[in-house]
């Protein structure tokens, strides 16, 4: 999972419900402070939320757009109900057209996913991509995830089913790396409890639900490339969700800007935000 360094946004963000026509997202948005040369939606990845992004949202502002990050459907801060079905793709994907028309104002939208994200924005813009400027795919591959994030995602689903998240939680902390044990964050407190909460409020059913379709995924890049929409693939230099050369085809076959993110593996908007800042930021000017 990403690991923000800090659940506290800055001065330029606000904490806020977005209000749609599909209920309420919990947001984080940020408005530069003079005027503003368009709008991103930002959407988390699986076991994410909307902080995941909140090393990107002062950057992205001072360069002058307004982002608007959000914890989808059962994600952190947005309730979801105890329902699979409710978390199935074209569900999540009409969550993002609404959420798109919510913040869209006078113009069109830049969109950008990360990892599962990535594939519940891809399928948004199939669905219809006339609310939106630009789509960038972050650290999202062009179909399911690598066999070993499979078995990971297929011991994570069997977890939850016999034990409460908090037990589950203890148990991928007993069996977490050093490296991916959480560090002290900026503010000098235990990122790891600001993760433990997290955590304890997502849904169930949402993680098994869309870990299932990051298990069975279809390869739609053809789809997508048929849309016509600016499109911006980006990445670390390793990534072990999906191979960073299986992204370098993805863009080639979406004609789509490619950007590697040095230093960054799997979450370049918390490995390395400066430079993804720049990378997001070029690239949404360039079709401003």
């Amino acid at each position: 999972m990403s690991k923000p360094p800090t659940f506290v946004p800055p001065a330029c963000a606000r904490a806020e419900r977005l209000v749609t026509e599909r209920g309420e997202f919990a947001v984080l948005d940020a408005r530069p402070a003079g005027a503003v040369r368009g709008t991103a939606l930002l959407v988390p990845g699986y076991t994410g939320s909307k902080e995941d992004f909140i090393a990107l949202l002062e950057p992205l502002a001072a360069a002058g757009f307004r982002v608007v990050a959000v914890d989808g459907r059962g994600q952190y801060e947005t309730p979801g109900p105890a329902d699979e079905a409710a978390y199935a793709r074209p569900e999540l994907a009409a969550d993002v057209l609404a959420q798109a028309a919510a913040v869209r104002g006078a113009g069109r939208v830049h969109l950008l996913g990360h990892s599962l994200g990535g594939q519940i924005a891809r399928a948004a813009v199939l669905r219809d991509a006339e609310p939106f400027r630009s789509l960038t795919l972050l650290s999202s591959g062009p179909a399911e995830v690598s066999g070993e994030q499979q078995q990971r995602i297929e011991l994570l689903t069997a977890a939850m089913a016999a034990m409460n998240m908090g037990q589950v939680w203890d148990a991928i902390q007993a069996m977490a790396t050093p490296e991916e044990l959480a560090e002290p964050d900026e503010d000098g407190t235990r990122a790891e409890a600001a993760l433990r909460a997290r955590w304890l409020l997502h849904s169930p059913a949402q993680l098994t639900a869309t870990g299932r379709q990051l298990r069975t995924e279809p390869d739609l890049v053809a789809e997508l490339a048929g849309c016509g929409l600016p499109t911006q693939v980006v990445s670390g230099e390793r990534d072990d969700t999906w191979p960073v050369e299986l992204m370098d085809d993805m863009a080639r076959r979406l004609k789509a800007d490619r950007v590697v993110i040095p230093g960054a593996e799997h979450s370049p908007n918390t490995d390395n935000p400066a430079d993804t800042a720049r990378a997001l930021a070029g690239f949404w000017s360039a079709h401003a």
